[in-house]
C-alpha cells in the first residue's frame, strides 16, 4: 500500500497528490469515473468533434493560485489563451458592460462610473497577490500583506451592505460587479457572493480568465503528469465504499464532499462530528445546457463577440430578485445564466467555422427540471437569432449532476452552501478544517477552505497538515512545486 492514498481526481485531489509525491512520498489516487479530472473534464457531449468542458470552462485562477504560481501549467504544456474581455454583462437596449484585460479600457467605456470602478478596483488590481493571498488562505493564518487586506476588506464591507450603490450613478457598473458576484449561487450581497466577486473582477484585469487550448481536461492532464513523472499513480473507475480499502495507508485524503466522508466512513466517524457533517448545508444548484452551434453567437451589443465569459441576466435587481427565487426553492423565469464561448480564443474546439456554446443557468438544489428553454430565451434577448444557430444540444439537469460528479450534490457545484458560517468554517467547526477525527484521514475538496473554484489550493492546504503531523515534513509545499518545475531539472 502507498503511504497516502487520495479519493478522487479533481484539482484538488491531484494538487494534495502531487505535493506529497513531490516530497518523495508513494502516492496513489482512486477516481470513481472512468475519465480523471473531476469538473475539469472536457467531452464531445453533443456531436462528434464538438468538444465541451463538463464543469469549469474559464479559469481566472489558473494564472494566480499560489498553487499554479508554483506548479506553472505553461511551463508544462498547458496552453492558456487570454480573451481581450474576460467577461461581459449584456443589457437590454443592446447595450452591454465589458471588464477588459485592460483596466482602463474598462473605464473608459463606463462613462459616468468609470472613475468609480477605477477607484475600487485599481488598488487591487496592483497588489493582486495581496488579493489572492487572503481569499485563497485556509482562513486562519493573518496575511502577509495586511494593507491589502485592509482594502480587500472595507470593498467587502461596503459591496455586501446596503451602501453597495453608492459609488454608481448608472446601471451598466453595477449590473457587471453583481454578474460576477452571482457566480456564488447565493444573493449577489452577500458577502461571500461578494468577496468572490471582488476577486474574480480583479483577476480579470490582473491576469484574464483565461481559457486552456483543447479543454479544461489539460488541467488535470498536467497534474497527472507530473504525479506519474514521481512514482505515482492514478486509478480510474474504481469506486470506494469503505476506508478499510486502505487500512495500510499512513494517510488518505478525500476530495469528497462531506456526504462522501459520511458514506465511507459514517460508523466510525464520532457522532458529534457525524451530525455536523450532516447538517452540511449544500445550496442552490446548476442545470448546465450545452450548445453545437454553426456559427458564432450573434451578440447585439459591440464587444460581447471578443468575451470569454457572459453573465446572462440583465439588472443588478434582476439578479436579486432570479437568486432570492432560488434560495427559495423556485425556478427564476428569467434565470441568471452563465455562458462561455472558447471558440472566441480556441478555434479547435470545434469543427470548421462551428463553435461551442457552454452556458449553466441558476435552478434550486435537487431539481429536474430541463430549462434549456428558459437558457435559449435568455440568450436570444441579448443575441437575437441564436436559435438558428443550434445544431444539437445536451442538457445536464441538478439532479443529474451527481452522476457526472458525486461531489455536486443536488447540483450543487459548490459543494456547499455560500454561507458565511460556512465559508469561514467549511465542512465543520473545527481549527484545522482538513484534518477528521479519523487518525490520518483528511479532507481536501471544496468543501474545506477556501471554497469551490479550479486553484488547487483546497488541496494544498490539507497537504501541508499531512507533511507536518504524519511525516514530521515541514518544508512548504510551493517550494516543493517551485523545485519541480521543468526550468529547474
Amino acid at each position: 500500500m502507498a503511504d497516502v492514498v487520495v479519493v478522487g481526481s479533481g484539482p484538488n485531489g491531484l494538487a494534495a497528490a502531487v505535493v506529497l509525491a513531490s516530497a518523495g512520498l508513494s502516492v496513489e489516487v482512486f477516481e470513481a469515473e472512468t475519465e480523471p479530472g473531476g469538473g475539469s473534464r472536457t467531452a464531445e457531449l453533443t456531436l462528434p468533434g464538438f468538444h465541451h468542458d463538463v464543469c469549469a470552462g474559464a479559469h481566472p485562477m489558473a494564472l494566480a493560485s499560489p498553487f499554479f504560481r508554483a506548479f506553472d501549467l505553461s511551463a508544462r504544456g498547458v496552453e492558456l489563451l487570454v480573451p481581450e474581455v474576460s467577461y461581459a454583462h449584456p443589457m437590454d437596449g443592446g447595450r452591454a458592460g465589458l471588464a477588459w484585460l485592460d483596466l482602463e479600457r474598462t473605464v473608459a467605456d463606463l462613462g459616468r462610473d468609470g472613475d468609480a470602478w477605477r477607484r475600487l478596483f485599481a488598488p487591487l488590481v496592483r497588489k493582486w497577490q495581496g488579493v489572492v493571498d487572503v481569499a485563497m488562505s485556509d482562513m486562519r493564518a493573518l496575511p502577509d500583506d495586511l494593507p491589502t487586506a485592509v482594502r480587500f476588506g472595507l470593498r467587502l464591507v461596503e459591496q455586501g451592505s446596503p451602501l453597495w450603490n453608492a459609488r454608481f450613478h448608472e446601471d451598466i457598473a453595477p449590473a457587471l460587479l453583481t454578474g460576477v458576484a452571482t457566480h456564488a449561487i447565493t444573493s449577489p450581497r452577500a458577502f461571500p457572493a461578494v468577496g468572490a466577486g471582488l476577486l474574480l473582477a480583479t483577476l480579470g484585469h490582473a491576469g484574464g480568465w483565461v481559457i486552456p487550448r483543447g479543454g479544461s481536461q489539460t488541467i488535470p492532464d498536467a497534474l497527472i503528469a507530473e504525479l506519474e513523472d514521481l512514482g505515482g499513480r492514478v486509478h480510474t473507475g474504481h469506486r470506494v465504499d469503505s476506508l478499510d480499502e486502505f487500512a495500510g495507508a499512513r494517510a488518505v485524503l478525500l476530495d469528497l464532499a462531506p456526504a462522501g466522508l459520511l458514506r465511507l466512513a459514517a460508523e466510525r466517524l464520532p457522532t458529534r462530528y457525524a451530525k455536523r457533517l450532516s447538517r452540511f448545508r449544500y445550496g442552490g444548484a446548476a442545470c448546465k445546457v450545452d450548445f453545437a452551434l454553426s456559427g458564432p453567437v450573434p451578440w447585439q451589443a459591440d464587444g460581447c463577440a471578443r468575451a470569454g465569459t457572459l453573465h446572462l441576466i440583465g439588472s443588478r435587481a434582476e439578479a436579486m430578485a432570479a437568486e432570492g427565487a432560488v434560495a427559495a426553492g423556485r425556478h427564476a423565469e428569467r434565470p441568471y445564466v452563465l455562458a462561455i464561448q472558447p471558440g472566441v480564443v480556441d478555434p479547435s474546439r470545434a469543427p470548421g467555422d462551428a463553435h461551442t456554446f457552454y452556458t449553466y443557468a441558476h435552478v434550486p438544489n435537487g431539481s429536474d427540471r430541463d430549462i434549456s428553454d428558459a437558457v435559449i430565451a435568455q440568450v436570444e434577448r441579448f443575441a437575437p437569432g441564436f436559435r438558428d444557430l443550434v445544431l444539437a444540444k445536451n442538457v445536464i439537469t441538478a439532479a443529474e449532476q451527481p452522476a457526472h460528479n458525486a461531489n455536486y450534490v443536488g447540483g450543487d457545484i459548490s459543494a456547499g452552501a455560500m454561507t458565511l458560517r460556512q465559508t469561514a468554517f467549511r465542512p465543520a467547526p473545527r481549527w484545522n478544517p482538513y484534518a477528521t477525527p479519523l487518525p490520518g484521514v483528511y479532507l481536501c475538496s471544496a468543501a474545506t477552505p477556501p471554497g469551490p473554484g479550479v486553484h488547487g489550493m483546497n488541496g494544498m492546504h490539507a497537504a501541508r497538515h499531512v507533511l507536518r503531523h504524519e511525516f514530521d515534513i515541514h518544508t512548504d509545499p510551493l517550494e516543493l512545486l517551485r523545485a519541480r518545475q521543468p526550468q529547474h531539472r
